[in-house]
């Protein structure tokens, strides 16, 4: 008797210490952080592997390639396994040197040739092929994926072209193109953006950089390729060039989230765009946008930095498996969890 029960105890042991491992899958980590208008936007997997969207500016010091290490060590990111630059503009691509200088990058990943014949869009563009020797290069296309270990990143758009067959949980008619009429082709970088789609589990994040309108209708009409998402980060800074109904509210997000600078994005059209779409609960800001003022800016709890001349706070979102995810402002502490989304 006394061994049968030894065994058990055993048996209930073994058990006990196997519950936990079933919840020990981590998180996904989202770091958005403060390039004053640009975009670095720092994805950290469960598995610890990373991927960098964009290195903010050239210049100031090293300002921006100094944030988004800080944020990396926050993470306990050694090194960035991907960095994904989007498009070939100073406020997206002009960091990399300075940020190879301080951090280890594993392979650049991008669209391809510079399409813009711009004086200083050659210039970022020259000093980036400089920096490609450091580290492996892919070149991606829509419809690609870029191997983070336990996520799925699908390229959506790539040097002006986008995916022609529907994602999972896509390909229904699009009831917002009627109210997002072409505009004028835009015909520099913005328009070749690299644009992904993250998923882990049910959770869906959206980043398509500087993607302008009418790359926008391209994508979403008239057929809405994607389906919804829980998070928007949202195109071009906030900028009106961008964020057409078609593509915002089209993918009926939870949260958007923007990474404007205090005198860059955040125009009051395309923000209105964002908060009047269907079912979103909350919009974070990166900053306060000066040209909104009090009518097109979000309560102060939910922008990282509220002053012009700031410290450059980041908004961190912690998303799991189930779809659920936590917003954290690191300037005031103050965090929001969202349930799942139901599609």
């Amino acid at each position: 008797m006394l061994t049968k029960l030894l065994r058990a105890a055993a048996v209930l042991a073994g058990l006990a210490g196997f519950v936990p491992s079933l919840h020990a899958a981590k998180a996904v980590e989202v770091f958005f952080i403060d390039v004053e208008g640009g975009q670095a936007t720092l994805i950290v997997g469960p598995s610890g592997q990373s991927m960098l969207i964009d290195t903010g500016w050239r210049g100031f010091d090293g300002r921006d390639a100094e944030r988004i290490f800080q944020a990396a060590k926050a993470a306990k990111v050694k090194q960035l396994d991907y960095v994904l630059i989007t498009h070939y503009h100073r406020d997206h691509v002009g960091g990399v040197p300075q940020l190879a200088d301080r951090m280890k990058i594993g392979a650049f990943v991008d669209h391809g040739p510079n399409k813009e014949d711009a004086r200083v869009v050659n210039e970022d563009y020259a000093d980036y092929v400089k920096t490609l020797p450091r580290a492996q290069h892919q070149v991606v296309k829509p419809g690609d994926s870029i191997p983070l270990k336990g996520v799925s990143i699908d390229v959506l758009t790539a040097a002006g072209a986008h995916i022609q067959s529907p994602l999972a949980g896509g390909g229904q008619p699009n009831p917002f193109c009627a109210s997002s009429p072409k505009r004028e082709n835009d015909p520099t970088e913005n328009a070749q953006s690299t644009g992904i789609l993250l998923t882990y589990g049910s959770f869906r994040l959206i980043d398509l950089g500087d993607l302008t309108w009418n790359k926008e209708l391209e994508l979403m009409c008239p057929n809405n390729p994607i389906g919804s998402v829980n998070v928007y980060l949202t195109s071009h800074h906030g900028l009106d060039q961008s964020g057409s109904p078609a593509l915002v509210q089209a993918l009926h997000p939870q949260v958007a989230i923007m990474n404007n600078g205090a005198r860059k994005g955040g125009s009051p059209k395309a923000w209105q765009i964002i908060k009047d779409s269907p079912g979103l609960e909350d919009f974070w800001q990166v900053h306060y946008a000066m040209e909104g003022g009090k009518d097109h800016n979000v309560p102060d709890t939910f922008i990282a930095n509220v002053d012009e001349h700031c410290e450059g706070k980041y908004l961190k979102l912690t998303a799991e498996s189930d779809g659920s995810f936590t917003v954290f402002n690191s300037r005031n502490k103050f965090q929001k969890t969202y349930k799942a989304k139901s599609r």
